[in-house]
């Protein structure tokens, strides 16, 4: 079976913006270009999971999200940078699904369209509810402290790390493999 890296997009990857949802206002956060590179020479499938409520919400549309997702994935292609794959849940909390984070229906998708071990991967993320994500689906979890940096106390998880950015979580994670 296979091992992944899942990531928080909004500040793990890029600055937080709220509802970010024009191209012009995305900018990566320091290190995180370099920490990318480093995942994408390991075996890790690197995928991104993301709550993009702003879509249900109606502040921003399906097609705005692509075009950030495309300057993004431009920008990582030009430095080398292996993606797998992004899910996105566009639904509001009160919603339900089974798709936004906590709830782990986009891992499970990603474990199922990759052959993925949840209890060998990781989940990296800014916010409680990225790391309350990665305990509910049996992954090792790591805090970021840019963005939210755990912040926002909206669970009560502990995460099994805390680092400063992405790229201390990524040599962190190559140290343990």
């Amino acid at each position: 079976m296979e091992r992944a890296v899942f990531l928080d997009r909004d500040g793990v990857i890029n600055e937080e913006v709220n509802y970010l949802s024009n191209v012009n206002d995305f900018k990566f956060i320091k290190n995180s270009i370099e920490a990318l590179k480093l995942l994408s020479k390991t075996e890790f499938k690197i995928i991104i999971i993301t709550n993009q409520s702003g879509i249900n919400r109606g502040f921003f549309t399906m097609e705005d999200l692509n075009k950030i997702h495309e300057y993004m994935l431009n920008k990582f292609k030009s430095e080398g940078i292996r993606v797998d794959k992004i899910y996105v849940c566009p639904h509001r909390p009160d919603e339900n699904c089974s798709c936004r984070k906590p709830q782990i229906g986009m891992l499970i998708e990603a474990s199922k369209e990759f052959n993925i071990d949840l209890s060998k991967s990781y989940f990296i993320g800014d916010k409680t509810v990225d790391i309350k994500t990665g305990k509910n689906a049996n992954c090792k979890t790591i805090l970021v402290k840019t963005g939210y940096g755990g912040s926002d106390n909206t669970y009560d998880v502990t995460p099994d790390f805390i680092v400063n950015d992405l790229l201390e979580a990524a040599k962190l994670i190559i140290e343990r493999q």
